[in-house]
């Protein structure tokens, strides 16, 4: 399934072509380097000219030019762009991988609840089952005249509780399958799964592993090639305050209104330098703005690295706690269990009311159902975990 979805998930697509996007435009930053070179110009390639006193007089004259120019990056303006789109293209790397590890990490967690979804299924068919049977009896008693009918009642609506949870717990499976199959790129239909019993997971983590693995994290790795990118930016906003100089050359093959017959080559080399002295403020702001920005790029790297620390303990904490839950929950079930069998046994007899039957079920309902839950909880634990340390890594 998480193969499946990161050949087609239409997020992880999307991100994979606005990678393209930036390496197309890193391209265009290189490029910047070499001159320009462009055939023709704004005056036309070719006349005819006819003397309105002497028609019979004609002068032809044409011109092929080629010219080049080139800007001297003597205060590093193209290079501070070119750096910053370097940066920025890193950026989205890190932003498709993080696409990535929440494509998989959607797609474990949906699993998982799907897994959970059917253990908690199969425990509430079998407590139907059970509060059938109780249901049943208690019929028999009232019928023998041994019972009230508000005992009859009371199993009739545990019974039919148990259908309403059962019926429930079916919209939520096809629900999650609806979601999943979403992720994974394909329309909604059952997903073939284990059960989560099968699933096998680690027997404890250690809670100083999580902090030296942070490098991984994309999402740390974009902050840090944003705050790049806003430093390239203030040094790009920088060099506007200088001059701009160009140098060129054109050359074209011409007659030059018929003074050269055949055309001959003429030659031009150039050079321009531009100061600018006043922008109307627009210079200035552009620096403080980009100061600001690499201000605020700085504060959100440094936010990325606490709260990378942070869901690594959050997610070892869970695992922990849910873990030493669902061991709890497990001996709870055993007590439970006996109990159940007890007081059917003694309500056979006549040694148990009713409501202690009832009582009894319910609890031990309750008891499986928080012990799947915990399970589940553990599993997404464990998702969380592979999240927060960076999804897999690069």
């Amino acid at each position: 399934l998480i193969e499946q979805g990161l050949q087609k998930n239409a997020n992880l697509q999307n991100a994979a072509l606005t990678v393209q996007m930036y390496e197309t435009m890193l391209k265009a930053a290189k490029l910047a380097f070499l001159p320009a070179v462009s055939l023709g110009g704004t005056t036309p390639m070719g006349t005819i000219a006819t003397l309105y006193t002497d028609p019979s007089v004609t002068t032809k004259s044409y011109s092929i030019p080629v010219s080049a120019s080139w800007t001297l990056d003597l205060f590093g303006n193209i290079l501070s762009q070119k750096r910053s789109t370097q940066m920025k293209l890193l950026g989205m790397k890190d932003y498709q991988m993080a696409v990535r590890a929440q494509v998989v990490s959607g797609i474990a967690n949906a699993y998982y609840t799907l897994l959970m979804l059917d253990e908690q299924l199969r425990i509430v068919t079998e407590m139907s089952q059970m509060a059938k049977e109780t249901w049943d009896i208690m019929q028999l008693q009232y019928n023998l005249g041994r019972m009230r009918s508000t005992s009859v009642q009371s199993a009739e609506a545990a019974y039919l509780s148990t259908q309403t949870q059962a019926n429930d717990m079916r919209r939520q499976i096809r629900a999650t399958e609806n979601a999943l199959s979403l992720l994974i790129g394909q329309q909604g239909q059952q997903i073939p799964r284990s059960t989560l019993a099968q699933q096998s997971l680690p027997a404890e983590f250690s809670t100083g592993v999580g902090v030296a693995l942070l490098k991984n994290r994309p999402d740390v790795h974009n902050a840090e090639m944003s705050l790049a990118a806003c430093f390239h930016d203030v040094q790009t906003a920088r060099s506007q305050f200088y001059p701009n100089i160009t140098v060129g050359a054109s050359a074209a093959f011409t007659n030059s209104n018929g003074t050269f017959n055949p055309g001959k080559w003429l030659t031009t080399l150039f050079g321009s330098l531009t100061q600018p002295i006043f922008a109307r403020g627009a210079l200035i702001a552009n620096l403080k703005v980009t100061k600001l920005q690499y201000e605020q790029a700085f504060n959100t790297w440094q936010n990325a690295i606490l709260s990378a620390g942070n869901e690594v303990s959050n997610a070892l904490v869970n695992y922990n706690s849910y873990d030493a839950n669902a061991k709890i929950e497990a001996q709870r079930i055993q007590v439970l269990q006996k109990n159940v069998d007890d007081t059917r046994q003694l309500y056979t007899s006549s040694g148990s009311s009713y409501l202690e039957v009832l009582t009894a079920q319910t609890q031990l309902l309750s008891a499986q159902i928080n012990k799947v839950t915990d399970d589940f909880y553990k599993m997404q634990a464990v998702v969380s975990l592979y999240t927060a340390l960076g999804g897999g890594g690069k």
